[in-house]
């Protein structure tokens, strides 16, 4: 019996790599798996790996209306041909693309994930375009799917779509952890001390790590200053980055840039595709961004049991419970921050109870498989 096709669409492979990993490959089980996105050769990369089909369709993360148009026509084109029965979007200008295209080709079901939403941090001209778009894309879905309790309550609040529209996939998040992998005891103190080595920390830091884009939406202008700020007064804490800057985008401050590159307690190493090791040796996340959906970096964090220290936004205060597996603190607020940062790195009581149940409420809340199934189940259903 032939399986039903299902395509997932993401506006850049990295999406597909990071966000769904592995996703894919377990609906392979149960439906024909098509995955679309542009960059055609980490595109083609992926699809060998996940033993997938794809297609390759050129998306860019601006806002460039004609090359949109010549997206959804080349997609209505494919799906036209194809006749999936699921179309499934995630990423703001994919889902716009991608839920247009299946409308226009009468794919029976048009669904869209939200995860995050970058209007939220947007004002005048610029707010009042990506609200419509936002609208429009709800519009031509079927089902939409905010990875967050927060993010659900602010489509409602802006009146993006109605309820009837809306569900949550298990208790959120896209994809889940997969706990075996993001797992502390799979690293040795050995290999902790050399890796720290290799890298030129001291051993007897205490090592604060952030895993992101390098942007300022991410809060790395008032992360970069908080450290600076508390490590006049305590050399004993360094800043481990990992990923990759994005200039054109989501530029840093210049002084910013000029700090992260200088001083001699920040280590920048760019994009990772294996970040385990580098939590493996830190102490505690920090992540203090603007806007989120449901993010992964925060749940992997505590799953190789990190404390965390995030903003009070959305996806955030889902995974953190203030002073139970970290600390919640107000967003763009250098002073809170820096507060957090010694308090967590000075307050040896309070560091080893957040420690001792950081990868437990991920574990129990947040297993990969669950998640898997609980899409799989809601596929089926439809």
């Amino acid at each position: 019996m032939q399986k039903p096709k299902l395509i997932r669409i993401t506006t850049v492979p990295m999406s597909l790599e990071k966000l769904l990993e592995g996703q894919l490959g377990f609906m392979a089980s149960n439906y024909e798996v098509v995955a679309i996105s542009a960059d055609k050769e980490r595109l083609e990369k992926f699809g060998k790996e996940e033993g997938i089909r794809i297609f390759h369709l050129e998306l860019t993360r601006k806002i460039t209306p004609l090359k949109d148009f010549a997206a959804v026509f080349k997609l209505y084109q494919f799906l036209r041909k194809e006749k999936p029965s699921i179309v499934h979007t995630h990423t703001p200008k994919a889902g716009i693309v991608g839920m247009m295209a299946a409308r226009l080709a009468n794919v029976p079901n048009r669904l869209h994930t939200v995860a995050g939403l970058p209007l939220m941090e947007a004002s005048g001209l610029k707010r009042k375009i990506l609200n419509f778009v936002e609208k429009l894309t709800y519009r031509f879905a079927t089902k939409v799917y905010p990875n967050s309790k927060g993010l659900y309550d602010f489509i409602i609040s802006e009146k993006f779509t109605s309820q009837k529209k809306l569900s949550i996939i298990g208790q959120g998040s896209s994809n889940g952890i997969d706990t075996a992998d993001f797992d502390p005891s799979l690293f040795t103190e050995e290999i902790r001390t050399s890796f720290r080595k290799k890298l030129g920390i001291p051993q007897n830091q205490f090592v604060f790590i952030f895993v992101g884009r390098l942007v300022k939406d991410k809060g790395i202008n008032e992360l970069v200053a908080a450290f600076l700020n508390l490590a006049n007064s305590n050399p004993n804490i360094s800043l481990l980055l990992v990923g990759p800057f994005e200039s054109n985008l989501d530029p840093l401050l210049p002084e910013t840039l000029s700090q992260i590159e200088n001083h001699q307690g920040i280590y920048s190493v760019g994009y990772q595709n294996d970040v385990r090791s580098y939590f493996s040796i830190s102490d505690a996340l920090v992540f203090p961004s603007y806007r989120e959906g449901f993010p992964n970096v925060v749940m992997q964090a505590g799953a190789m049991g990190l404390p965390a220290i995030v903003t009070n936004i959305n996806g955030c205060n889902e995974i953190i419970e203030n002073e139970i597996n970290g600390l919640i603190i107000s967003p763009k607020n250098v002073k809170e921050l820096e507060t957090a940062m010694n308090l967590i790195s000075t307050d040896t009581y309070l560091y080893k109870n957040l420690k001792a149940v950081a990868r437990q409420k991920i574990v129990s809340r947040f297993s990969r498989l669950e998640i898997w199934q609980a899409l799989l189940k809601e596929y089926q259903t439809l």
